[in-house]
């Protein structure tokens, strides 16, 4: 059970109302995340601005849904474990490759090197070197690239934080926690 309310489209008004509806046209529902986030319009406004700029980003979707349940997985969020699962293998990415990115790991050097860097930020709390971003150089990502992993890897900090502290209910395919 949720710990926050999860607000309709219809118990809303002004713009949460109208961006539960962007949300409900983008997914074909509402998903119980967006739900708990609407008792703030300033947080959704703020998050699904974030969901959108960087799905037009440079990294594809593909990339912010691995780098996604890498994150989720370290913070043992089930939701955007879930959630991020299914939109990976919706931007492409096979169940294999969604699985390896739960662990942090990619056969693609590229994938692995923006996994690598993004789950070391979430474990030492973004205390990176100098080597950790020239890795990401190395393997091909621009400063503007590097900066988006960045946004990536803050936006689902966000979402890991609400799905757990409030408890939100998953609401896509069940998605196993790595064991610890």
């Amino acid at each position: 059970m949720s710990r926050i309310e999860l607000l309709s489209r219809d118990s809303t008004q002004g713009s949460a109302r109208q961006l539960l509806e962007q949300i409900h046209a983008a997914f074909g529902a509402t998903p119980n995340m967006f739900r708990a986030v609407a008792n703030s319009p300033a947080a959704l406004q703020s998050m699904w601005a974030a969901f959108g700029a960087l799905g037009g980003g440079t990294l594809g979707a593909k990339l912010g849904e691995q780098i996604a349940v890498a994150v989720a997985d370290i913070n043992d969020c089930d939701y955007c474990l879930a959630a991020h699962t299914a939109l990976g293998r919706k931007a492409g990415a096979s169940a294999a490759e969604m699985s390896a990115a739960q662990a942090g790991e990619s056969a693609d050097p590229k994938t692995a090197a923006a996994l690598a860097f993004a789950t070391k930020v979430v474990r030492q709390r973004a205390k990176v070197d100098a080597a950790d971003v020239a890795a990401l150089r190395s393997a091909g990502f621009d400063d503007g690239a590097v900066m988006e992993i960045m946004a990536h890897v803050a936006l689902n900090l966000f979402t890991n934080y609400v799905n757990v502290a409030f408890a939100i209910p998953v609401d896509f395919p069940q998605v196993k926690l790595r064991a610890k």
